[in-house]
């Protein structure tokens, strides 16, 4: 059994938000291996379902990002789940808008959603990081974050999270590079040129 985490904060005012890539992209795990619908539970909302023969918890915490920790914790706890069977999908300033990578373990980055996960589950868990791309200074992050994406990211944005659905198996399987290389091919990041235009 493996969790998987999509991190973002509750409510429509966010939901589209980049902050809230980790919610889109469980919401698009969910309907591309059609899991049931969610359910409130952990303090967040659940889905469960099997991708390529393995029972898979979905999790979207609704403690808001700096506490997503709590919820995390509750249900790997509740599932005898270590670290190491934990996946966390979220948005990372340091990469470029439509960049991916996974790593274990690892430091936080300044991410509030991951120093809360640590703080409460350790380290040791999976991360799918999305790059979102930082705005160039530090006094513009928290405007960046909390911002919308814009019509010119569906671009990549769409094809990113269907990828990122479509070849979970690889990563489940515990093939991180096969998984970053498999989506790197299904849905290339923007150029920068092309960023510039947004």
């Amino acid at each position: 059994m493996r969790l998987v985490v999509g991190l973002g904060n509750p409510g429509a005012k966010y939901a589209r938000n980049r902050h809230n890539v980790g919610f889109m992209a469980a919401d698009v795990v969910a309907i591309r291996n059609r899991f049931p619908a969610y359910r409130s539970k952990f303090k967040g909302e659940l889905a469960e379902g099997e991708i390529a023969g393995e029972r898979v918890l979905l999790l979207k915490p609704h403690t808001y990002m700096n506490e997503s920790g709590i919820s995390v914790a509750e249900a790997a706890r509740f599932h005898k789940l270590a670290p190491e069977q934990v996946i966390v999908i979220h948005d990372e300033l340091d990469l470029a808008p439509g960049k991916l990578r996974v790593k274990r373990g690892g430091g936080a980055a300044g991410h509030n959603g991951i120093r809360s996960i640590d703080a409460h589950l350790g380290n040791d868990f999976w991360r799918v990081r999305i790059g979102i791309g930082h705005p160039g200074h530090k006094q513009l992050v928290l405007g960046a974050v909390l911002g919308d994406f814009v019509k010119a990211d569906t671009v990549w944005l769409v094809p990113l999270l269907d990828a990122i659905a479509d070849e979970m198996p690889l990563l489940l399987k515990g093939e991180d590079a096969a998984y970053m290389s498999r989506v790197a091919h299904a849905a290339p990041p923007p150029k920068e040129d092309d960023e510039d235009a947004t």
